[in-house]
C-alpha cells in the first residue's frame, strides 16, 4: 500500500500498546476496502493522555480506538459521548470531525454480532455473566439492546458487582450471585447464554477458569468467553467437552474494529477478513 500526503490517519492509544493486534486487522480491512488510511499503534502514559489528545486533534486524525488505561479518562477530553457509550461509562472509539471529539464504544456490537451471526437467540431469554468488570458493561448493555428477558451476574466479589447491577436495574431483570453458592448453579440450569467476562483462562494465566459446574447447565445453552489468546480456553474446552456449542473473544475483536472503521470511514468493511487475519496472526504467533 503506498502512503502520500492525502493518507488519512488513525490509530490505537494504550499504555503499554505493544501487544495491540488492532493494527493488524484494521490495516488488513483498509487495505480490502481500497481506502486511503492507515492505521498505527501509539503508546501513552496516562500522564500524557490530555497532551495526546490535543496533538492527535491538532495533527488531524480522522479518529482513534482507545484501550488500557485511558478509556473512562478520555471522556473529560471529548465534545460528545454517544449514548451507548455513556450508558457503559466507557469510550473505546473517538472520531474528529470539523474540529470536534466524538466518543463512541463498541464494544458491546462488537459483542453481539458473532452471536447474532451465530444464530443465537437472546430476546427474552436468560444469560448468565461471569465477572463483573469493565468488559461486563459492554456485555450488559448488549444483551439489553437486544431485549434479553434476564441477567445474572455471578462473581466472587457480590457487593463489587452489585455496584454495577444497580445501574442497569431500571432497564432489565439483574441480578447477583457469588459464583460458589449453592444459588449460582441454580441459575446456571436456567442460562441460555454463559459468558465469561472474567481474564481467566487467559495468556499467562491458562490453567485457571470460573467454578462452573457443567452438569447444572442446561445441554442447549450457548458458552462464550471473551478471551482470544488462547483460542480455546480451559472454560471452553470443558464446554465443548459437555456438548455445547461455544464462541471466543476473536470475533468479538475483530466486530468491534470494524465498527469503529465504519464511523470514521462511512464505509462497508467486510469483517470476515478481519476475523481470517486475526485468526491467521494468532496461530502463526503462538
Amino acid at each position: 500500500m503506498v502512503f502520500t500526503g492525502k493518507t488519512k490517519n488513525l490509530g490505537v492509544i494504550g499504555y503499554p500498546i505493544k501487544h495491540s493486534l488492532s493494527p493488524v486487522i484494521q490495516n488488513t480491512a483498509i487495505q480490502e476496502a481500497g481506502i486511503d488510511y492507515a492505521y498505527i499503534a501509539m503508546p501513552i502514559a496516562p500522564e500524557d493522555l490530555e497532551k495526546a489528545v490535543i496533538g492527535l486533534k491538532a495533527l488531524n486524525f480522522t479518529g482513534f480506538n482507545v484501550t488500557i488505561p485511558h478509556k473512562v479518562n478520555i471522556m473529560q477530553y471529548l465534545d460528545e459521548i454517544d449514548e451507548m457509550a455513556k450508558l457503559i461509562g466507557a469510550v473505546n472509539t473517538v472520531h474528529i470531525k470539523d474540529g470536534k471529539l466524538y466518543g463512541y464504544n463498541t464494544d458491546a456490537i462488537g459483542f453481539i454480532n458473532p452471536l447474532l451471526k451465530e444464530n443465537v437467540e437472546i430476546k427474552d431469554k436468560t444469560a448468565v455473566i461471569l465477572g463483573a468488570g469493565g468488559a461486563c458493561r459492554a456485555v450488559v448493555c448488549g444483551l439489553i439492546k437486544q431485549e434479553i428477558k434476564n441477567i445474572i451476574l455471578a462473581v466472587r466479589n457480590p457487593a463489587k458487582a452489585q455496584l454495577l447491577a444497580n445501574d442497569f436495574k431500571d432497564l432489565v431483570d439483574i441480578k447477583v450471585c457469588d459464583w460458589h453458592s449453592e444459588e449460582f448453579k441454580q441459575y446456571l440450569a436456567q442460562a441460555d447464554l454463559l459468558v465469561n467476562t472474567t481474564p481467566l483462562g487467559m495468556e499467562g494465566n491458562i490453567d485457571s477458569k470460573p467454578p462452573v459446574d457443567w452438569e447444572s447447565v442446561k445441554k442447549s445453552a450457548f458458552v462464550y468467553d471473551i478471551v482470544y489468546i488462547p483460542a480455546e480456553t480451559k472454560f471452553l474446552q470443558e464446554a465443548k467437552k459437555y456438548g455445547h456449542k461455544i464462541l471466543n473473544g476473536e470475533r468479538m475483536l475483530a466486530e468491534q474494529g470494524a465498527a469503529a472503521l465504519h464511523l470514521w470511514t462511512d464505509k462497508d468493511i467486510n469483517v470476515d477478513i478481519m476475523v481470517k487475519t486475526l485468526h491467521d496472526y494468532l496461530n502463526k504467533n503462538k
